[in-house]
């Protein structure tokens, strides 16, 4: 695989009320889809950068989180999935190109149609 034109987009649901084992659930059935979507390279648990001392390595992921590599070409595909899959719910997260990093937080649909044209004008900054 070629990094060349790969976002990787990392990102979960900002529901403080939500306990882990629900957040958990969710991530697992979403990451089960988004690994059947042709417009995703590959999606995974998102690990831990910054894991707590003395955990065991390959069990320091973040509870609910995801991370999805997309092509640049497929980013709107794959928001519109994200829009359909999470509807008003509040999501959380980061968009990596190379080595720069833009954070973002939306709480409904229209806002995320709304990020997708930010995110489309950042990348292509970032990119070239």
């Amino acid at each position: 695989m070629s990094d060349e034109g790969i976002i990787q987009f990392t990102f979960g649901l900002d529901e403080p009320e939500l306990e882990d084992e629900q957040r958990l659930k969710f991530a697992k059935k979403l990451l089960r889809e988004l690994r059947n979507l042709d417009e995703v390279e590959r999606a995974e648990r998102t690990e831990d950068l910054t894991p707590e001392a003395g955990s065991k390595p390959g069990f320091a992921t973040l509870i609910g989180s995801i991370t999805a590599l997309v092509h640049v070409k497929d980013i709107k595909a794959f928001l519109g999935f994200l829009g359909d899959r999470l509807q008003d719910k509040p999501i959380k997260g980061s968009i990596k190109v190379g080595d720069n990093k833009i954070e973002f937080e939306v709480k409904s649909r229209q806002e995320l149609a709304e990020f997708e044209k930010t995110a489309l004008n950042l990348i292509a900054a970032m990119s070239g």
